[in-house]
C-alpha cells in the first residue's frame, strides 16, 4: 500500500518546510498539496522556490496536485465564482482552465505525478452539452500537462457531473486512455455505494482519496470514525490493477495541532496497512 497524505488537513495555515516535516514523520512515502492560495499560493515564486527546495532534500515524494476550486486567498468567501471547467459560460470554462494551469506550472519545480481535476460544481446539471464541455476541458488540461510529466485524475464527486457513470462516459468519449480516476471514498460512500464505484471506475483509478463520514454529510473524518466498511473496501482496493496510493483527506478542522496529526495519521496507516496485509494474503 503506498502511504499519502493531502495537506488538505492544514488547510487553514500557510504551507511550509515544518508541516512538510511533520507530514513526513508521519509515516507517508508522498504527499497531495493542495492548491488553495492561502495555504499552497502556487503564484508566488518565493513560496515555490522554498517548498522545491525541501522537496529535492528530502525523502518525502510530490504524488500529486489537487486543482484550484477557487481563485482567491478566501476559498470563494470574497465573492469570486469557483473554478469550473464546464459552466454553461465559456468565459468562466476559460478562466478556470487558466487557473489551473497557472498550478499546474508548479511542476516544472515540484515534479508531482498527477492532477486531481473536479468536473463541475454540485448544482451543475448533465447533459450532451456538459459531457462536451468536460471533454473538451480534458483534453486541453491534459495537453498542458503532457510535457510537464503530469498526468489528469477526475475525481469523482457529490454532483450529478461527477458521478462514476459519467466520468466513465468522458474518459470513453474522448478516448482519454491515459487520463485515470482519484476514486474519494467518502464521496462514493455518501451516493451510490464504495463497491458500485469501484465496479464502474476500477480499471482506471490510479489514486485513492481516504476518509471517512456517517453517511449523511462530507466531514473528512479520519477512517474508522464513520460507518464505512474498511475491511472490505481494503480487499477491493487490493484487487484493483494498479494499486493505487492511499492518500488521506483529512479535514482541517480535525487538526488539533500538528504533533497530533502525525499521531493519528501514524496509527491511521498502521490501522490500513494491517487491512491491506489481510487482504493480499486472502488472495
Amino acid at each position: 500500500m503506498y502511504r499519502a497524505i493531502s495537506t488538505h488537513v492544514f488547510l487553514r495555515q500557510r504551507l511550509h518546510a515544518g508541516l512538510l516535516e511533520a507530514l513526513a514523520r508521519s509515516g507517508a512515502e508522498a504527499v497531495e498539496l493542495f492548491a488553495a492560495r492561502q495555504h499552497f499560493d502556487y503564484t508566488s515564486r518565493t513560496e515555490l522556490n522554498e517548498l522545491a527546495v525541501w522537496f529535492r532534500e528530502n525523502p518525502l515524494k510530490p504524488w500529486s496536485l489537487h486543482a484550484p476550486l477557487f481563485p482567491d486567498l478566501e476559498m470563494g468567501r470574497s465573492g469570486v465564482p469557483s473554478v469550473n471547467v464546464v459552466h454553461v459560460e465559456k468565459s468562466r470554462r476559460i478562466d478556470a482552465m487558466d487557473e489551473i494551469k497557472r498550478a499546474l506550472e508548479t511542476a516544472e519545480q515540484i515534479p508531482f505525478s498527477y492532477l486531481i481535476l473536479h468536473l463541475g460544481d454540485r448544482e451543475d446539471a448533465w447533459s450532451p452539452r456538459t459531457l462536451e464541455h468536460a471533454i473538451t476541458a480534458v483534453e486541453h488540461l491534459r495537453a498542458f500537462a503532457a510535457p510537464l510529466g503530469v498526468k489528469i485524475l477526475l475525481e469523482n464527486l457529490q454532483g450529478l457531473v461527477a458521478q462514476p457513470e459519467n466520468i466513465a462516459e468522458v474518459l470513453s468519449g474522448g478516448h482519454f486512455h491515459d487520463v485515470g480516476v482519484c476514486l474519494d471514498l467518502g464521496h462514493a460512500h455518501l451516493g451510490e455505494g464504495i463497491s458500485e464505484a469501484i465496479g464502474i471506475l476500477g480499471t482506471h483509478i490510479r489514486s485513492v482519496h481516504v476518509h471517512d463520514n456517517a453517511g449523511d454529510r462530507d466531514s473528512h473524518l479520519w477512517p474508522g470514525d464513520g460507518t464505512i466498511a474498511w475491511p472490505q473496501t481494503t480487499q477491493a482496493l487490493a484487487r484493483l490493477p494498479h494499486g493505487p496510493a492511499h492518500v488521506l483527506e483529512i479535514h482541517y478542522n480535525l487538526a488539533t495541532s500538528t504533533e497530533a496529526v502525525v499521531q493519528d495519521a501514524q496509527e491511521t496507516f498502521a490501522w490500513l496497512t494491517d487491512f491491506a496485509d489481510a487482504a493480499a494474503s486472502e488472495a
